[in-house]
């Protein structure tokens, strides 16, 4: 303990002693100009915390102020504080909602591009038909009543599904995938951009597509009333919705109806309503019950922690249907991943969930333990019951937040080619394999998936990149890359429209519960508006208050008040504009009344920077 206490403010530091590869890029940022009198050297601060200031040289200083621009480094002498750029374009005023979306693009890497027009020239010619060549080596699947079930507005419809009964009592169900390979072929510019991109990107009011919009919207799309290329996986299943029979089939498909959630779960649920439709959709609907049942009795956790998140979109999408249409898309890609890697156990495309280590628990355990509660996490089946059992009188938003905590603990989950890996496990989904097999449209892994399927059912001709397992394995890592930078992106979309939000508002108080407790700050959610911030108890302008944190608890006393994990607070929350780069969203804490606490500010921008990240 004594060691401990010596050691433990010691922080572990390294030395830089070689650059092995150069990262730079071209930053986006704002240009400070320098007070001397018509200086034409200035400096340069990226949007980016992490980079330095740039030094700049350029006699357009006054009109770029208040623009953001780009910057591209030089070099860094050895002796200077800076390094030394180049201005390369300005992005427009601080502050416009388009310019600060290009920003926010291109600080995650985003590519969002027009396409160009040797990409264009692959699309095909319009008007566009299915020809008697495409219907030859196609199964016929016209005559079924198939239909949609999306959100509201979907355009870009990757999936439809069947229901029938069979003459033997068994039920078929059928799970047709938009064809996007048939259109999109090895190699060609607009595969090579699609494999860069690797992922649609939905930001807040804007959708950057994988691929060109005729395909997105409208050839690939299954939409209503027209006929479609479709990649079916078609099952035969019992009454206790297990699995009879699997085949998959290059088919040609004709909607019957592009239903809402909210539209399906009505023809569901009227009695009146009896046409093959609302049938096929009853059917659907009774299987996927008793397959969710039984997931979920196998320790399924992305149910489980997820469940809260279902919650709240109850409104916007009602639970059954949205769940139904769910459970068929994870039977598909569960039976195309067994599929695939039976017939290329070296060079399939497959999604694993890794395992947490133990240590990646411990908040949650802290968390349970302040309420008397232990959380077993030796297996995801252990989790999932010790959450669903987890519950507080009087306190019913606990079992949300505990919830939250526990989706914290999860590691990512990655694409990887089978012949590079030995540890198949999906441990959110409880499935010893998976892969992405329902989005085409939107995900390129499922795009190869496709081609992998097709090869195995004798579809297509396969090519070499196909089987060779170490470029497989350079492409997941480029998916895995943009799949994490959308998701920054997506979420500072997010960020920044809320802050857009709270603009307008002005100052608000709010109740919401601490989610985190720090050294000198507490983390607060506010269920309201789904947000997250920070209080701090540190300014850098006035005397600290005394803090004392424990780490085990974990608590935080501040002036002899204590604040735990779970507790309920009120908070102001406000914009804080100052920075006009680095506009945030700041809380201070009304009640509990603390002396000597005045309206928090946040730490030092460095401190600050560390604990956002």
């Amino acid at each position: 303990n004594l060691n401990r206490a010596v050691h433990q403010d010691l922080v572990p530091t390294g030395r830089v002693v070689g650059i092995i590869k150069r990262n730079w890029r071209p930053f986006c940022g704002m240009l400070f100009l320098s007070q001397i009198k018509e200086a034409t050297r200035h400096l340069f601060t990226p949007a980016d915390r992490r980079i330095p200031r740039i030094r700049i040289e350029t006699r357009q200083a006054a009109t770029l102020a208040g623009q953001r621009i780009m910057v591209a480094v030089d070099g860094w002498p050895k002796h200077s504080r800076y390094p030394n750029g180049h201005f390369v374009r300005s992005l427009g005023s601080a502050g416009d909602k388009e310019t600060e979306t290009e920003v926010l693009l291109l600080e995650h890497d985003v590519p969002h591009q027009d396409f160009s027009q040797a990409v264009l020239s692959f699309l095909p010619k319009m008007p566009w038909n299915i020809t008697e060549e495409d219907m030859a080596v196609r199964e016929d699947l016209r005559n079924l009543t198939v239909c949609s079930v999306d959100p509201p507005g979907c355009t870009d419809i990757d999936d439809a599904l069947h229901c029938r009964d069979l003459p033997n009592g068994n039920q078929e169900v059928g799970v047709h995938i938009a064809d996007v390979s048939h259109f999109i072929r090895p190699g060609n510019a607009m595969d090579l951009e699609a494999a860069n991109r690797g992922t649609t990107v939905y930001l807040t009011g804007r959708r950057i597509d994988m691929v060109p919009e005729l395909l997105s919207s409208n050839l690939c799309s299954l939409r209503s009333s027209v006929e479609r290329l479709a990649f079916s996986c078609i099952w035969e299943i019992n009454d206790k919705a297990e699995i009879v029979k699997t085949r998959f089939t290059k088919s040609v498909i004709n909607s019957k109806a592009s239903l809402t959630y909210a539209e399906a779960q009505m023809r569901i649920d009227d009695a009146n309503m009896n046409d093959d439709t609302t049938k096929s959709l009853r059917g659907l609907n009774r299987l996927a019950k008793i397959l969710k049942k039984r997931r979920i009795e196998k320790g399924d956790l992305m149910f489980t922690l997820y469940r809260w998140v279902q919650i709240q979109i109850t409104l916007l999408f009602p639970r059954e249907t949205n769940s139904m249409v769910e459970e068929f898309m994870l039977l598909a890609n569960i039976s195309v991943a067994q599929k695939i890697y039976d017939e290329f156990s070296e060079c399939a495309l497959l999604r694993k969930h890794p395992a947490p280590p133990p240590s990646n628990y411990d908040i949650l355990n802290k968390a349970a333990k302040s309420k008397d509660m232990v959380i077993h996490t030796d297996s995801a089946k252990a989790l999932a019951d010790s959450l669903d059992a987890a519950q507080v009188d009087g306190f019913p938003y606990f079992n949300t937040l505990l919830r939250i905590l526990a989706t914290r603990c999860m590691m990512q989950a990655v694409y990887f080619c089978s012949g590079m890996d030995s540890d198949f496990h999906h441990y959110g989904l409880a499935s010893p394999i998976y892969t992405h097999f329902t989005s085409p449209i939107r995900r390129y892994s499922d795009i190869i998936v496709h081609r992998l399927l097709a090869v195995a059912i004798g579809a297509d001709s396969t090519y070499p990149d196909l089987m060779d397992k170490h470029k497989q394995s350079a492409l997941c890592n480029n998916l895995n890359y943009r799949h994490k930078m959308a998701q920054y992106a997506q979420r500072a979309s997010v960020a920044y429209h809320t802050q857009l939000f709270f603009k307008s508002r002005g100052i608000l108080n709010e109740e919401g519960f601490i989610l985190f407790v720090r050294k000198n700050a507490i983390i607060v959610l506010i269920p309201k508006f789904g947000l997250e911030g920070t209080v701090f108890f540190e300014n850098k302008d006035k005397p600290s208050p005394k803090l004392i944190f424990n780490e085990e608890a974990p608590s935080l006393t501040v002036e002899g008040h204590s604040f735990n994990m779970f507790d309920k607070v009120k908070v102001t929350i406000s914009l804080d504009a100052s920075n006009v780069q680095h506009q945030k969203i700041r809380m201070s804490l009304v009640e509990p009344v603390v002396l000597s606490v005045a309206p928090s500010e946040p730490e030092p921008e460095v401190k600050r920077a560390k604990l956002d990240r």
